[in-house]
């Protein structure tokens, strides 16, 4: 009787502790539901639309995603992307390596380097923009300058930004030098952790730097490089207002989707399932990379 009442009992706070749970969950999942599934639900649906402004939809089925396939501009904009996210996220990630290495090591005024490293980072995006286009400016710019009157690399000046198939080169390195800290102080932050008995070991036994860097080194940073990695992948493929504002001739899938919705015969239809193409691409991305590279 008495181990049956002690039964009850413990069920009886195991349900109450479930049910605050619950109760303490529940606005979580409400806000999450309201800001991020509903409007996600409610693009799908729009995908399925010819969108009127003035409302009276027309269901249209697969129609948009059909002519979206169809068309060649939306074929040229996957292959930037694909471009841009694969060399920007490899750059970024190896030359905030190679910093991460190089400031991990003693020498004068590293404090005062360390910081001046971080500038690009926490710098305005419009203003560091607006410097770039300066600098490259066909007209004043600095570069040009260089590469034609200095170096003589060039007969005459030429719009580097202003020219499709060099502003692509010009906006990866943008993005290398403007995300590089974050990859920085990630790898650094994780090469400090890193017991030094090890690298001490492997100078007894002869190891040369090339060695410990492959044999200590990277295996210690594989985790932390594969998450850099992966996020780095998902903010470069949704990446909108660095390329926008440094260039007009670098079409990625986010910036076709703002010119496909929100300018010209401003088809919303087309552009929400541009924006479903997107997200089914980068979730099957996602995915393959946990799986195969991160193994979670």
């Amino acid at each position: 009787m008495e181990q049956s009442l002690s039964l009850r009992r413990s069920l009886s706070l195991e349900q109450k502790k479930a049910r605050l749970g619950v109760q303490l969950v529940l606005p979580s999942v409400i806000v999450i539901g309201l800001l991020i599934i509903y409007p996600v639900a409610y693009n799908m649906y729009l995908s399925l639309f010819k969108v009127n402004l003035v409302g009276n939809n027309t269901f249209i089925g697969a129609k948009n995603y059909i002519n979206i396939i169809a068309d060649a501009t939306f074929w040229q904009s996957v292959l930037t992307t694909f471009l841009y996210v694969v060399f920007s996220t490899f750059g970024t990630t190896l030359f905030g390596l190679v910093v991460a290495l190089t400031m991990n090591k003693k020498f004068p005024l590293r404090a005062i380097v360390r910081s001046i490293i971080i500038l690009p980072y926490v710098a305005p995006v419009i203003a560091v923009v607006y410097a770039w286009q300066f600098f490259f400016d066909p007209v004043n710019g600095i570069f040009i300058h260089v590469v034609v009157e200095m170096l003589g690399l060039y007969d005459q000046r030429f719009n580097l930004i202003g020219t499709p198939e060099y502003a692509i080169w010009v906006a990866i390195v943008f993005s290398i030098w403007k995300s590089f800290p974050f990859t920085y102080l990630m790898i650094i932050a994780r090469l400090q952790t890193i017991d030094n008995n090890l690298y001490e070991a492997a100078e007894i036994d002869g190891c040369s730097s090339w060695k410990k860097f492959l044999h200590i080194t990277l295996p210690e940073l594989y985790f932390v490089l594969g998450t850099l990695i992966l996020l780095r992948f998902v903010w470069n493929f949704n990446k909108f207002e660095e390329v926008y504002l440094l260039t007009e001739n670098v079409k990625t899938l986010p910036i076709y989707t703002y010119f496909k919705a929100f300018t010209g015969v401003m088809d919303l239809g087309q552009g929400s399932a541009l924006a479903v193409i997107q997200f089914v691409l980068l979730i099957g991305l996602i995915m393959v990379y946990v799986k195969k590279v991160l193994k979670w």
